[in-house]
């Protein structure tokens, strides 16, 4: 799998080497106030990479920090509730609230019915 990542990074690598020896051209930009910039062509596609990637991946890392944070105050509280015994130890005698003794049920009587008059 190692090979593969090294792989698909050198032909990224390959394919922008290409495009920037086949593009290697001066791209003026006129900015405010009169100024003028230029800037080669592979440059100026860099930084408009980097300026659509950064805030996105700034987000990303942003979201997954706040996620990490709950999980780990989610697991603290997790860890409080659970009393902590050693394996193997006794965890002593478990107290259970004492039954009252119940009696025991009555039987069950049929319900009483009216008797069933039969005419024809």
């Amino acid at each position: 799998m190692q090979f593969l990542k090294i792989l698909f990074w050198c032909l990224i690598s390959f394919a922008a080497a290409i495009f920037t020896y086949g593009n290697w051209s001066w791209v003026t930009i006129n900015l405010w106030g009169g100024l003028v910039a230029e800037v080669n062509l592979p440059f100026m596609m860099l930084l408009t990479f980097l300026a659509g990637v950064v805030p996105t991946w700034l987000y990303y890392r942003t979201i997954r920090w706040r996620l990490t944070q709950r999980l780990t105050t989610a697991e603290r509280v997790i860890a409080d509730l659970k009393p902590v015994v050693p394996m193997g130890a006794d965890p002593g005698p478990v107290l259970a609230a004492p039954v009252a003794a119940a009696a025991p049920p009555a039987p069950r009587q049929p319900p009483q019915q009216p008797p069933l008059e039969l005419t024809p």
